[in-house]
């Protein structure tokens, strides 16, 4: 993903500026509704994924620069995440491991150098610890963002702190154009980027683990892994085919081990949007871009049909009509990829091609992102969208991301439940003590009855005694971050509605319905 951007991205946040002096979106304000888009094909999902990607690789989004103060790098996340509350999403997906280092205290490998400009200096805080909790408190979902085998962007490794797993095990790496990259066909290899990663799992209150589109480098001929092909590669036809087998391995280990530590927590990928072209296999989409099969050694088609995943997320990158790699095409085809099984599909939106230099005329029209969701509602498998990157969604260039919001976003919505998870039960219902008129509105109070504080409230408002529709959003007016008491003030709330609180739990699962209350 950063591969594409990587140059635009760091152009983009050096001319952003102090991010937290342009939003002006007070932590923990709930997510209001407004009318529901004309242009909708149908009643507003009450779950969809609404994401983006902050990406902290070279500084790309967070922090903007390495070296900043601990202050100042909470002061920008904090922002970055009001930026998400502002464009009523639901999710953050955080880079947190971007190479073969970490935004927490880790025990396998060093901080980032991205933090402090040197690479296993303490930031002073524990960063990855601030940004589940503020993200929590805004009512957003935090998925942790991994990169599991890129080591560095640069190809000395005299040049890592000199305690870093690649400096002790030399044999565990391959330089690569420039860079540096844990062997994916080494067994201990693959063992211990679990480890690293699990280490957060564990550890840290995410609500999903996520890997983007890097496994092996894409067209890898000079990729030199002979010795660990020698060595482990017997029974396979080639070594491309081994290679797909490492990587499958990964991703089957890492679905059991996510399962078995934390199996409330969402685990899936952003692969390329290009599985296998239908030219190469009668399987594949009706396009003619690189195959993430062939180049990158990833089947991802197979994982979905295997089970492997909670979701995918395919970088669906190109304009509807775009004749190499058609948008109006891929979307469902990865509809159908999904059909039939329990892998959700949310789907990755290139924001950062708008009115970028090079790109088709399409991208030059403020409605383009606006047509991929629309398209995307006659698709019922289709479960959301996830947005790179955050910069793009903060400078919305013609006004698409605002179009966005306008024509999809107006009413909230809870972030999907896993189907695994769905028989499960969920959070208590909250009691309403109080619904009385007020000069700012209609203003209602409650609390949780619980022992755990849901991780967010949902309100509906009928316009009379009648149950509201819980099927969509169509009577949801907002989201509140939980607390174990609320209050909340619905400022267009008419004298004769009708009130409703759910409590919503971590895997996004609601309670039963609160009494009615009316204001008085």
């Amino acid at each position: 993903m950063e591969r594409r951007t990587l140059l635009r991205g760091l152009a983009a946040t050096a001319a952003a500026g102090p991010l937290a002096s342009l939003l002006a979106v007070p932590a923990g304000a709930a997510v209001s509704a407004g009318a529901v888009a004309s242009g909708s094909a149908g009643p507003p999902l009450l779950h969809q994924m609404r994401g983006m990607w902050i990406a902290s690789v070279a500084n790309i989004n967070w922090p903007s620069k390495p070296g900043l103060t601990a202050d100042r790098q909470r002061a920008e996340l904090r922002a970055w995440l009001d930026l998400a509350v502002a464009r009523r999403l639901n999710s953050v997906f955080v880079q947190i491991r971007p190479t073969a280092d970490a935004f927490w205290p880790s025990p396998y490998e060093p901080w980032s150098q991205y933090l402090t400009g040197t690479q296993g200096k303490d930031p002073g805080y524990d960063p990855l610890g601030f940004a589940v909790a503020e993200a929590h408190r805004r009512g957003l979902a935090f998925h942790g963002w991994f990169n599991p085998y890129r080591v560095s962007m640069q190809g000395d490794s005299a040049r890592l702190h000199p305690d870093h797993p690649a400096r002790k095990h030399p044999d565990w790496i391959v330089a690569y154009a420039g860079r540096l990259y844990y062997n994916p066909g080494m067994p201990e290899v693959r063992a211990f980027v679990q480890d690293a990663m699990m280490d957060a799992v564990t550890r840290y209150d995410l609500d999903g683990l996520h890997f983007d589109d890097y496994f092996y480098p894409v067209n890898t001929p000079a990729f030199d892994d002979s010795a660990a092909f020698a060595a482990h590669g017997g029974g396979f036809p080639d070594l491309a085919a081994w290679r797909r087998n490492n990587v499958d391995l990964l991703v089957r280990e890492m679905r059991q081990r996510v399962l078995a530590a934390k199996p409330d927590i969402a685990w899936g990928i952003s692969p390329s949007g290009i599985w296998r072209n239908k030219g190469t296999d009668p399987l594949g989409s009706d396009t003619n871009g690189s195959q993430s099969y062939d180049n990158l050694h990833a089947d991802t088609r197979g994982w979905v049909k295997k089970g492997w995943l909670d979701y995918i997320a395919p970088q669906i990158y190109w304009n509807i009509g775009f004749a190499v790699a058609d948008y109006a095409k891929l979307a469902p085809w990865w509809a159908g990829v999904v059909a039939g099984t329990d892998t959700q599909l949310w789907i990755g939106q290139a924001a950062y091609k708008v009115t970028a230099a090079g790109q088709p005329a399409a991208w030059f029209e403020p409605g383009e992102l606006s047509a991929h969701l629309t398209l995307n509602e006659g698709l019922s498998r289709v479960g959301g969208d996830i947005w790179y990157n955050a910069a793009d969604v903060r400078d919305d260039r013609i006004g698409s991301i605002t179009k966005v919001v306008a024509d999809h976003y107006s009413a909230p919505a809870l972030a999907p439940v896993l189907p695994r998870l769905a028989g499960g039960g969920g959070p208590r219902r909250p009691v309403v003590t109080h619904a009385r008129r007020t000069a700012g509105g209609n203003e209602l109070r409650w609390h949780a009855t619980g022992a755990a504080i849901p991780r967010q409230y949902a309100i509906y408002r009928t316009p009379d005694a009648r149950l509201p529709d819980r099927r969509t959003a169509r009577h949801l007016i907002a989201l509140v971050p939980g607390t174990r008491h609320a209050t909340w003030t619905d400022p267009s709330g008419p004298r004769d509605a009708t009130y409703y609180v759910t409590a919503i739990d971590p895997s996004n699962r609601q309670s039963p319905l609160s009494a009615a209350r009316r204001p008085r």
